[in-house]
């Protein structure tokens, strides 16, 4: 192309992308504007090719703008598109409700806080589909914080924290900040040692069973009226870990007849003897509990609303106390119920996960058999439907169910039309294994189309002359007919496929039905799929197209290209999307 055309594909996929980034909210993709651009500007389309390349940088670039920049922008370019826009938002219902109280801070600023022990389960994609979608609608900012103070039992995965970025980009997000909490040992300490100045918090060295007793009964332990400057010596102590796992610990004066015992003299520091995995911070051996990290790191980085789950309310009200001592304002809060996913015979547990993998149950994280985000990315599904679908969940404190099944319909909707077809017949008990015939008295090759809707792109020329292959489940008995698509009408006769000429009536009146197949020397297939690995055959351009690709193996669904072979006889992978 001449660089007048590039020009001019670039100042029209500018528009695009701006319009396709405002309208939803959230980050431009170049697979859901070529559509729109094609379909505005027909003659774009004969360097279809090309295309993608020259509109990948702007949609980066509008990508890179903040979301009040992206409409400024497109108010210069089209004022009649983002009017038009506008009043369609006027009558939009958010999934999410509205913040409370958003209006009263300069701005809004939220976190996720993941355990790094493991990649991310769907479950996890929850809080940073919410948290990023907030964001974006506030104009606010993102932390992502790890909560890795907690070496021994929930101990973390040196993997697993650049798992977890990669699984927030994939769904749409940047996080403005990234902190974690193990770097920031020393600062736990200096509030501690203020809050024991303070005198609201004690040395305690009670065996756990004793205290809980005691706690129970609502009795203070004898620890409980030590002087600032024995608890401030006992607790360097611990700093300088001189003391055995479970020997000594800091808790935070509460109300020790509280009317919940949760509340009562909670543990803010412990002593561990495992080293953390983390190099900078393996010499520590006094570590905070997480609800006294947690709530001080909301405050000290400038969170303004907090989401967690309803099983943590009494999280919120032991850092209540804190709080208090500190003269700190509490962050809004909302708590909301578990999410629970179909589909999977795997628990939704990290560690579940983990135990399976370790057992060679599953190959890894991104198993398509596996309930994860990386599952999920290779498997070819949009980071967008994942969200798209999380939203829709909203935040009621009851927990919801997640059906695979929106997930998969948001993708569908997003992958469709970019999606070529392909034929790909299955050898599996489970659809009759392969049937090989020849093909007698018909032409050479079919010619389906690469994409039903779309004819200007093309069709694939799929030969028939070595045999072709058919799933045992669809052969038909002798002397009956099957529509072979993209070739035509053939009659099973004794061991070939007699074609007949028969024009479409014959599906249309006569009720043949249609099925798919592939040349008997066509490449080797294995899709791995939620129900294991399937192998078989698929038409020969399948080797054309590149990894990471999407395709539609017709009658089946979408499947991602994970290997593709340089030759026939060596098998392609790839793993199935969704039907």
């Amino acid at each position: 192309m001449d660089d007048e055309l590039r020009d001019r594909i670039t100042e029209a996929a500018e528009t695009s992308a701006l319009l396709n980034a405002v309208k939803h909210d959230s980050e431009a993709q170049v697979g859901a504007i070529m559509g729109p651009l094609m379909g505005e500007n027909p003659e774009f389309r004969e360097y279809g090719d090309e295309i993608p390349g020259v509109i990948a940088p702007v949609v980066e670039r509008v990508n890179g703008m903040r979301s009040s920049e992206r409409r400024e922008r497109l108010a210069e370019l089209a004022p009649d598109k983002l009017e038009e826009l506008e009043s369609e938002d006027e009558g939009e219902d958010h999934p999410l409700p509205d913040l409370p109280n958003a209006d009263e801070y300069d701005t809004v600023r939220m976190r996720v806080a993941p355990n790094p022990n493991g990649p991310w389960h769907i479950g996890h994609a929850r809080m940073a589909a919410v948290v990023g979608t907030y964001k974006q609608r506030y104009d606010g900012e993102f932390i992502c914080r790890f909560d890795d103070t907690d070496p021994e039992t929930k101990r973390p995965d040196l993997d697993a924290y650049d798992a977890i970025l990669d699984a927030i980009d994939y769904l749409g997000f940047e996080p403005d900040e990234v902190v974690n909490a193990s770097d920031r040992v020393e600062t736990y300490y200096e509030y501690a040692r203020e809050l024991i100045d303070k005198g609201g918090a004690y040395t305690c060295s009670c065996p756990q069973g004793e205290f809980s007793d005691l706690k129970n009964s609502g009795e203070a332990c004898p620890h409980r009226e030590k002087d600032a400057e024995t608890t401030r010596s006992e607790f360097e102590a611990m700093v300088e870990g001189e003391y055995d796992s479970g020997e000594m610990v800091l808790r935070v004066r509460t109300d020790i007849t509280h009317k919940n015992p949760a509340l009562r003299d909670f543990v803010a520091f412990r002593m561990v003897d495992t080293p953390h995995p983390r190099e900078a911070a393996a010499e520590y051996r006094c570590w905070p509990m997480l609800d006294f990290q947690s709530g001080l790191d909301d405050h000290l980085l400038g969170v303004t609303h907090i989401i967690r789950g309803i099983d943590l309310q009494d999280s919120a009200k032991r850092q209540q106390f804190v709080y208090d001592y500190f003269d700190w304002e509490y962050p809004e809060v909302i708590h909301w119920g578990h999410v629970q996913v179909d589909a999977y015979d795997v628990p939704l547990s990290t560690s579940s996960i983990a135990e399976r993998i370790a057992d060679g149950e599953l190959a890894g994280w991104d198993d398509p058999r596996a309930p994860t985000v990386a599952s999920l990315e290779r498997r070819g599904i949009r980071g967008e439907a994942v969200v798209d679908a999380m939203i829709e969940l909203g935040t009621s404190t009851s927990n919801v169910d997640l059906a695979m099944s929106s997930i998969y319909s948001n993708n569908r909707d997003l992958i469709d039309d970019d999606s070529d077809r392909a034929f790909f017949v299955r050898n599996s008990d489970d659809h009759g294994g392969l049937v090989e015939r020849q093909v007698v008295g018909g032409p050479d090759a079919g010619e389906p189309p690469l994409h039903p809707d779309f004819e200007e792109r093309g069709r694939r020329e799929i030969p028939v002359t070595s045999g072709v292959v058919v799933e045992g489940d669809d052969l038909p008995s002798h002397g009956e007919r099957i529509w072979l698509k993209g070739y035509g009408c053939v009659r099973h006769t004794r061991d070939a496929f007699e074609y007949t000429g028969d024009d479409i009536d014959a599906v249309r009146e006569e009720g043949v039905d249609v099925i798919h197949w592939a040349p008997a020397d066509g490449p080797q297939v294995r899709l791995r799929t939620m129900d294991g690995d399937v192998s078989g055959v698929a038409e020969p351009g399948l080797l054309d197209y590149d990894a990471d690709e999407v395709v539609q193996f017709e009658r089946i669904g979408f499947a991602r290209l994970d290997e593709v072979a340089d030759d026939p006889d060596t098998e392609s992978v790839a793993y199935f999307t969704h039907p």
